[in-house]
């Protein structure tokens, strides 16, 4: 039994091998260029979780003038809405609805658009009950914040596929 049970696994681990199964670890997500300037606050939530996140996969240094970045992360638009739901019998609310669209694009030192404009939107719905307040707000902080996660991830996995122009073969426009 101990040994039908070790060839079962082997054959799983040689499987996952073989189709190229590989986890995410730091090497994942590196992104094709050298430098990124991040133009956003310093304290804006998107800047600082997404410069962690660059910073993490190496390789791509994060710089703090535009003109020395090979590419440029420009937000254009951040709306993030707390709407009603539902409601119940006494017309007191009984479900919110959390929602992120966010509109960001990627420009080159020449101010090139390497990576048109992109919209991510996100959504979560929470329930809400009147007798435990400070426990909902808890729990809508930690939405938004794993929405900020979520975003930046998304944000990460866009930015990575992008290829770099040849400088050689730009033209100014």
């Amino acid at each position: 039994m101990p040994l039908l049970r070790a060839l079962s696994v082997l054959l799983l681990v040689a499987t996952l091998a073989g189709c190229g199964f590989q986890l995410r670890g730091a090497n994942s997500g590196g992104l094709p260029y050298k430098s990124l300037y991040i133009a956003l606050p310093e304290t804006a939530d998107v800047r600082v979780w997404l410069e962690r996140y660059v910073r993490s996969t190496g390789g791509t240094e994060i710089v703090d003038d535009g003109k020395q970045a090979e590419a440029t992360f420009q937000q254009m638009s951040d709306s993030r809405q707390k709407t009603i739901l539902s409601v119940n019998a006494q017309g007191r609310v009984r479900e919110y609805r959390l929602q992120l669209s966010y509109r960001f694009r990627l420009v080159n030192a020449k101010g090139q658009e390497v990576l048109a404009p992109n919209e991510i939107s996100l959504t979560r719905d929470i329930t809400y009950d009147d007798s435990n307040v400070l426990a909902k707000d808890l729990e809508e902080g930690l939405l938004w914040r794993d929405m900020n996660n979520d975003l930046v991830n998304q944000i990460m996995r866009r930015l990575a596929i992008v290829k770099p122009k040849d400088p050689a073969q730009e033209t100014d426009e």
